[in-house]
């Protein structure tokens, strides 16, 4: 130690409950820095593992331990621990000036000189995030001022049932814990700095039994009873804890490994919980100093927050358009039913022949016929398999049509345009009227142009056309209810017979907006007939709905003579 810190003398109070090969190596950076370590190892934890422990530690003078207690987590028994150890640590090092709680699995980032000088800067300060629970809703998938209001004599983890049924009858008789006078409850992380003078009015205060016997029943104590008795004795709190220590969306730690090596060595920060023993990396390449320059340098976890968060978010929300066996979505719990934008084309097809190779050569992107034909996923340029080798056999593709598409544009590396139509699977209705990625683009009526083409018997014609017009008109309900999402633009057969050109640039437009208006559109089937055709279904007493308007008079092409 410099002379400038030669007044600071840090103790350390380990607490370890398994791994404890991993605590040993904690324990002698922790003494071998220059800090006092007072080691309380849980007396569950193996018997062979602590004698070993003892052994390895038994010659190093700087290195004592507690009277140990059976700890259960949410407890009280962790606070007595924490108790015990910082009893021991004051009466056997009268001299200590502050006291840093650390767990046999919290990693040392800077040399404990580098933390002796930053507590000499801040000589006066307790460091302990201590936040009042009634401001603030501070615990993560857990009870917040209930903790406090309710009696909690079962084990969360071993008495679940009993946890819960106690819980819900306290609920139900409004049973309502009387606070200690004068006590605030207050949350925080447990792993925290205390100058000797706090911790040390916190043992000996004439209300401890008081006290004890409160948080003995509360729920998680060690994150509150030192958050919540450090705010009537202390008279500099730093709410904030110099230990990394994050949790996830469940209240879990996060794990820390080899690869978040340079985020930890960038943070700047003093200690990281909790990291994996088998991190052999950050074991061996931690601690190590900030540098001359930057010995006083204030802790800055940012990078590795964002890291975190993100990586809550994606467990939490997922990635748009992944589903995985490891991860199915939930309904209304995702970021994005896809993971890119998308183009469904209704009837182009059936009015413009070649219509896919055309459009292919005039926009960015992989142009399919009908991925949901009946016979099977007609790919871009007749591809039997389509992005990352996804098959387009129609038993596998209709097992889970949603998942089938949402592969599809996940993996492929551009925009994917597609062919739909009333003949095709329309399972996938609903999941792209409601997904904003999808731009649907649609001529009402143009299925009738194929059938009005065909050989087959008139009979057999109006039947068809029956099924196809029924499946056309639900479809036509989806795109019109209020839960529409996708982006949508509607003509009717008659407005495309009526001007092909502009429908066909507007199309274009939409799917990208560099294209300008269409002067090369390839030759239409030729619909002169179709009046006549549409008449002779009504006749048959089939009413056309969603084809507009042709005139019923003028002759019938040869192709498709009247019955």
């Amino acid at each position: 130690m410099t002379d400038a810190t030669v007044d600071i003398r840090l103790g350390v109070l380990l607490l370890c409950h398994w791994q404890l090969e991993t605590a040993t190596r904690m324990a002698q950076i922790w003494a071998d820095g220059g800090a006092e370590v007072v080691i309380h190892v849980d007396a569950k934890a193996d018997p062979g593992e602590f004698q070993t422990m003892q052994a390895v530690l038994a010659s190093h003078p700087r290195i004592r331990f507690s009277a140990r207690r059976a700890c259960h987590w949410g407890r009280f028994d962790l606070v007595q621990a924490t108790q015990d150890a910082a009893t021991e640590l004051l009466r056997t090092v009268p001299d200590v000036s502050h006291v840093f709680l650390a767990s046999g699995s919290c990693l040392p980032l800077r040399p404990v000189e580098e933390l002796v000088a930053y507590l000499h800067a801040n000589r006066d300060r307790d460091f302990i995030e201590s936040v009042a629970v009634q401001d603030v809703f501070w615990a993560t998938g857990g009870l917040n001022e209930e903790r406090f209001t309710c009696f909690f004599p079962f084990d969360w983890r071993n008495q679940r049932k009993l946890f819960d049924m106690s819980l819900e009858w306290q609920r139900r008789l409004k049973i309502r814990r009387r606070l200690p006078k004068g006590l605030v409850p207050h949350l925080g992380s447990q792993w925290w700095c205390l100058t000797r003078n706090t911790m040390d009015a916190i043992l000996n205060d004439p209300r401890r039994a008081e006290f004890d016997r409160f948080f003995r029943f509360s729920w998680i104590p060690d994150e509150s009873y030192f958050q919540s008795l450090a705010r009537l004795h202390s008279r500099n709190i730093e709410s904030r804890s110099l230990t990394l220590s994050r949790f996830d969306h469940q209240g879990k730690p996060y794990l820390l490994y080899d690869d978040h090596l340079q985020m930890l060595e960038e943070s700047g920060c003093f200690v990281a919980r909790k990291v994996w023993t088998g991190a052999d990396r950050l074991l061996w390449h931690f601690p190590r100093s900030a540098g001359a320059d930057k010995a006083a340098r204030e802790p800055d976890p940012s990078r590795l927050e964002r890291m975190l968060s993100r990586a809550t978010m994606l467990r939490t929300q997922g990635r748009p358009g992944l589903y995985m066996q490891s991860r199915f979505p939930r309904q209304y719990s995702e970021r994005g039913k896809t993971a890119r934008r998308y183009a469904v084309l209704h009837g182009f097809s059936d009015v413009i022949p070649g219509f896919e190779d055309w459009l292919a050569q005039r926009v960015n992107a992989d142009v399919h016929g009908h991925l949901l034909a009946p016979d099977g996923a007609q790919f871009a340029g007749g591809a039997k398999y389509g992005p990352g080798a996804l098959s387009g056999n129609p038993k596998l593709r209709d097992y889970d049509p949603e998942r089938f598409l949402a592969s599809l544009l996940r993996l492929g590396d551009r925009m994917q345009i597609f062919q739909q139509g009333p003949n095709d699977n329309q399972a996938l209705n609903w999941f792209i009227a409601t997904d904003p990625n999808a731009q649907l683009l649609v001529i009402t009526g143009a299925w009738i142009v194929p059938l009005y083409r065909s050989d087959l018997p008139f009979g057999k014609l109006r039947k068809v056309a029956a099924l196809m017009q029924r499946a056309e008109i639900e479809q036509f309900k989806i795109l019109n209810s209020p839960w529409l999402r996708a982006r949508l633009q509607i003509w009717d057969l008659a407005e495309f017979a009526a001007r092909p050109a502009a429908v066909v640039s507007s199309a274009l437009s939409r799917l990208d907006p560099t294209n300008g208006s269409v002067d090369d559109l390839p030759p239409l089937h030729d619909l002169s007939g179709i009046g006549a055709f549409l008449q002779s279904l009504r006749n048959a007493g089939l009413r056309p709905e969603l084809t507009g308007h042709f005139p019923p008079t003028g002759p019938a092409t040869e192709k498709r003579p009247l019955p």
